[in-house]
């Protein structure tokens, strides 16, 4: 909608997780390192958290587009499955067909393709994003997996990918097995104040943007504190800032539109307390597009708000764009 106002070719902050737009810093280059060397030196087991919104899925992504043509992965995003729901799906990703829904039949054929795979030179990952939604049963299947191995290397390698949340998994005794094979591990941590100045800037020139500051200093100061340096709050709270500043034909972001982003995100109440934010989960769900019915409730009363002012905006401005 703004994109011609402000010389974009394409939207800066969208929250999908396009790798075009994965800004690094030294704990993310640390990370996508991590990945690298895990998978290709065969080391198994790779665990990666981070809170929700701090980009794990399009660092995956934008590992997947790095890989070379002798590195097959599996990419699974839906974890909401029983083991052999799981082991279905990497059978069929690598493009076999499973004979039986036997556990052990299914087990066999895929050590028959590991084994293919390394007379090859080639690699096999498996690469499980929302790790931490894996049940008990699942995530002990997986590990049985880490069994598929020669006397000296792993003959495939998994990466669970999941919320802070999966470590504390790992420390219970009945997952215990599990937490001792990983042999790599990464946090993803929000960004500092510093860096969210340089990621805001780093999206807008990906996205084509070419004029002066757009975003006054002590907005960015608003969008680092009503953030807390999570990227896809840092996303959201700049399109919406975005869009006031079109609806009222202004060339820069103020603090002001920043408040007024924040209050229609109902992101402002726990600054004032100094608490954690209760909205957190709501307002990234929201932006992602995915919630429960208690967050469709509770995000109803609000929402009409803030369409509503959206549109007061954009009349305004003088249409829709």
């Amino acid at each position: 909608m703004y994109n011609n106002f402000f010389g974009l070719r394409e939207s800066p902050f969208n929250v999908t997780p396009d790798p075009h737009f994965l800004w690094v810093n030294p704990t993310y280059m640390e990370a996508f390192a991590t990945l690298q060397y895990g998978i290709e030196e065969k080391k198994g087991f790779v665990l990666i958290t981070g809170e929700v919104g701090t980009g794990k899925t399009t660092l995956l992504r934008k590992l997947m587009r790095t890989m070379g043509s002798s590195i097959h992965s599996v990419f699974i995003f839906n974890t909401y499955l029983t083991f052999t729901e799981l082991l279905r799906l990497i059978l069929r990703d690598l493009g076999l067909t499973a004979q039986s829904e036997d556990r052990i039949n299914m087990i066999e054929e895929l050590n028959a393709y590991l084994i293919e795979q390394l007379s090859r030179g080639h690699i096999v990952c498996v690469l499980i994003d929302e790790a931490q939604n894996l049940s008990d049963d699942a995530l002990e299947g997986v590990r049985l997996l880490s069994n598929l191995e020669t006397d000296k290397e792993k003959l495939i390698q998994i990466v669970l990918m999941g919320q802070p949340e999966l470590r504390e998994r790992l420390d219970q005794p009945q997952l215990r097995q599990l937490k001792q094979r990983v042999v790599l591990e990464c946090r993803l941590a929000p960004l500092t104040n510093e860096e969210v100045r340089a990621y805001i800037d780093f999206r807008l020139h990906a996205a084509g943007y070419e004029g002066p500051e757009l975003f006054r200093s002590d907005a960015v100061e608003r969008i680092s504190l009503y953030s807390k340096g999570i990227p896809r709050l840092i996303n959201v709270i700049c399109d919406n800032a975005l869009l006031t500043a079109y609806a009222g034909s202004e060339t820069t972001v103020t603090r002001q539109m920043i408040e007024e982003s924040a209050h229609d995100l109902r992101l402002t109440k726990h600054v004032r307390r100094g608490s954690p934010p209760p909205e957190l989960e709501t307002a990234n769900r929201q932006a992602a597009g995915f919630q429960s019915k208690e967050d469709d409730r509770a995000w109803e009363s609000g929402s009409t708000e803030v369409f509503s002012r959206q549109e007061r905006r954009l009349a305004r401005r003088g249409g829709t764009g």
